[in-house]
């Protein structure tokens, strides 16, 4: 009979055989602020224009290069509780500007190591964190990017209209001044819902049987040209007799297999997608000025192009000589196209380059001076830590952190507000961001602070970590999450 060995009194003798228990400043708190500054320091080497890239690979094996945060934090599926909080901040920067992942990221990771040094000091967690902060209708999903291998970038250009890498599927490839008919089931006869048994006994009668559906599949595409529609686009498949006689009445047939990519066109072309093969009446019809088959590079495309420029959704034709090249170019559209979304939000600008933080930083550190009591500490180091910012655009440049810093705030001490780093410049230099046209939008900024800063302050909170002994059994596939889920497709 085996012996029973009690466990140590305390907190671990509540949990299972096998829990983990954290708790302290040296155990808990100071664990969770190293991982958090490793992820940060992963990142900051690629932030600003002189950025390095990373090379990722993801648990497919897809490789990805780039210096976007947002998509490395995506394909490297952060397992550390701590830093996924940061991780969570800077997918919250995404969704709520569309950049500045990387700023969020970096800035989270100076406000955390700022904070361990005054917890080190002595200060209390609660003292260290006194300072830290607890109109448009535009709509990203408008603009489309379609990428096609070869050529250069120079050659990428933008279409008022949709762009599909498909082929039609008749014969007909080109039609001007198009009404389209859109189809959300297959372009083929229709089928009964309860199966049948039709007993055949002549041959005359199994003529007579193929002659009724072709009879039939003649009449449904009869009607349908008789509406106008010279276009039909359908979201399943097309049957040979269907597509004889969308060619014996010169319609131009093209098949979509995304559910998604068949909403879009209806709403470029102004058509609803109609559940079964009837002929359209005029309101449920699109209309576009030009329908065609083109070739760009060895690529065949389908544009359904309009000629003015006040159409619902616009398209940008990438090209590129690298997948990985044209990715990341889509990644810098995506951040252009969310930076005119939040403007037309809040118009305001501030200047970029580092200028708007070393004036907050400046301004921060002398209202700290004016604070009595432990909290004025606290208060200087949230502003040195916006000192993290030009000090990596510098480092990545290639140039002195200290020296640029240092010219900065001799600048901004003497009014010069809008002065930010000179990434351009091979020694340390400083320039007027106004002038050089260098801006950031408001609320960008304004989200990355929150954000980073609330990020910060719960990681900070937590002083105890418990992890309960894993599961037991088989683990649970690790392929693609949304398998079925064809959206990006």
């Amino acid at each position: 009979m085996a012996l029973h060995v009690p466990k140590a009194p305390g907190f671990a003798q509540m949990l299972k055989d096998g829990a983990k228990h954290f708790s302290g400043l040296e155990e808990a708190v100071y664990r969770n602020i190293q991982a958090c500054k490793e992820l940060a320091q992963t990142t900051r080497t690629a932030y600003g224009p002189n950025g390095m890239n990373k090379m990722v690979i993801n648990h497919v094996e897809k490789l990805f290069v780039t210096n976007d945060a947002a998509t490395i934090l995506r394909e490297l599926e952060v397992q550390h509780p701590a830093a996924k909080m940061i991780v969570m901040a800077s997918h919250m920067q995404e969704q709520e500007v569309g950049d500045g992942t990387n700023f969020v990221l970096v800035f989270a990771g100076a406000l955390l190591e700022l904070a361990e040094e005054l917890l080190r000091i002595g200060l209390s967690v609660s003292e260290a964190i006194s300072i830290f902060p607890d109109s448009g209708n535009f709509n990203v999903d408008n603009i489309r990017v379609c990428k096609i291998l070869g050529s250069g970038i120079h050659s990428s250009s933008v279409l008022h209209g949709m762009v599909f890498k498909k082929e039609t599927e008749g014969d007909v490839t080109s039609v001007k001044d198009a009404k389209i008919a859109v189809y959300s089931c297959p372009f083929d006869g229709m089928i009964t819902e309860t199966k049948g048994t039709v007993l055949i006994k002549t041959a005359e009668e199994l003529m007579n049987f193929s002659k009724g559906e072709e009879n039939l599949m003649d009449a449904q595409v009869k009607a349908i040209a008789g509406t106008g529609a010279n276009v039909i686009v359908t979201g399943g498949k097309v049957a040979d007799m269907a597509l004889h006689y969308a060619n014996k009445y010169n319609i131009m047939l093209v098949r979509l297999n995304s559910k998604w990519d068949l909403r879009r066109l209806c709403k470029t072309v102004g058509a609803t997608a109609l559940p079964r093969l009837t002929p359209p009446v005029l309101e449920e019809m699109g209309h576009c000025d030009s329908v065609y088959l083109s070739e760009v590079g060895d690529t065949q495309v389908i544009v359904f192009k309009h000629e003015k420029d006040d159409g619902a959704i616009s398209t940008i034709v990438l090209r590129g000589s690298t997948d990985n090249l044209m990715d990341d170019i889509e990644r810098a559209v995506d951040d252009g196209v969310n930076t005119f979304k939040v403007l037309t939000r809040d118009k305001r600008l501030v200047p970029g380059g580092g200028a708007t933080e070393i004036e907050l930083a400046k301004q921060i550190t002398s209202y700290g001076e004016t604070c009595p009591g432990l909290e004025q500490y606290a208060i200087k180091k949230f502003a040195e830590a916006f000192e993290a910012i030009p000090r990596a655009l510098a480092e990545n440049s290639g140039v002195k952190a200290n020296e640029v810093i240092s010219k900065l705030y001799a600048v901004h001490q003497e009014g010069n507000k809008s002065v930010g780093l000179d990434i351009e410049a091979e020694v340390p230099a400083v320039k007027d961001m106004l002038e050089a046209g260098i801006l950031d939008t408001y609320l960008g900024k304004y989200w990355a602070i929150k954000l980073a800063t609330n990020a910060a302050v719960t990681v900070l909170r937590v002083d105890q970590i418990i992890m309960a002994k894993p599961a037991g059994g088989p683990k649970p596939p690790s392929g693609k999450k949304d398998w079925d889920d064809d959206q990006n497709d």
